[in-house]
C-alpha cells in the first residue's frame, strides 16, 4: 500500500497528464523538448511537519517542484505564458487533489531564459506546488 506522499505526489502527477506538454515524474532533462513543452515533477521535501495529539496526526506542507521548460524559435515567451496558465487552471479546478490533500498551492514561477548552442533557447522556471497533507506518521 503506498504512502500518503506517494499517493499525493501520484495524485499531482496524473492531474497535470491531460496537458498537452509532456509531463514526466523525477526524470532527466531529455535532449529533445516537445513543441508543446516539458513538464517534469520532482518529489521535492515534505519539511518539518505541525504535530497533533490525540489523535496523532502529522500535517505536512510537501514542496514539490515543477521543471518546465518550452523551447521554440519563435513565440517562446507566449508558449511559455499558455503553459504556466494551463498548469494553474488544472490545478484550480481540483485544489484537493480529489481529496488527498487538503489544499494545493502553487507559487508564482521565476522564469529565465537558457541559450543553446545551435538551436532554440529555452525558457524554463521552476514552480514550487506546495501539498497541505495529514498522515498518521511520518512513515505513513
Amino acid at each position: 500500500m503506498p504512502t500518503t506522499r506517494e499517493t499525493v505526489l501520484a495524485a499531482l502527477h496524473a492531474r497535470l497528464q491531460p496537458l498537452a506538454a509532456l509531463t514526466l515524474r523525477d526524470e532527466v532533462l531529455p535532449e529533445r523538448i516537445p513543441a508543446a513543452g516539458l513538464i517534469i515533477l520532482r518529489d521535492g521535501q515534505p519539511g518539518d511537519p505541525e504535530v497533533t495529539l490525540s489523535p496523532l496526526r502529522y500535517h505536512y506542507q510537501h514542496r514539490a517542484e515543477l521543471e518546465v521548460v518550452v523551447q521554440l524559435g519563435t513565440g517562446r515567451a507566449s508558449a511559455f505564458d499558455d503553459l504556466i496558465a494551463t498548469i494553474g487552471a488544472a490545478l484550480e479546478a481540483d485544489r484537493t487533489l480529489s481529496g488527498l490533500c487538503d489544499w494545493v498551492e502553487p507559487e508564482a514561477p521565476a522564469s529565465v531564459d537558457l541559450p543553446v548552442e545551435g538551436a532554440a533557447a529555452l525558457k524554463a522556471a521552476v514552480i514550487t506546488v506546495v501539498l497541505h497533507y495529514t498522515t498518521t506518521g511520518p512513515l505513513a
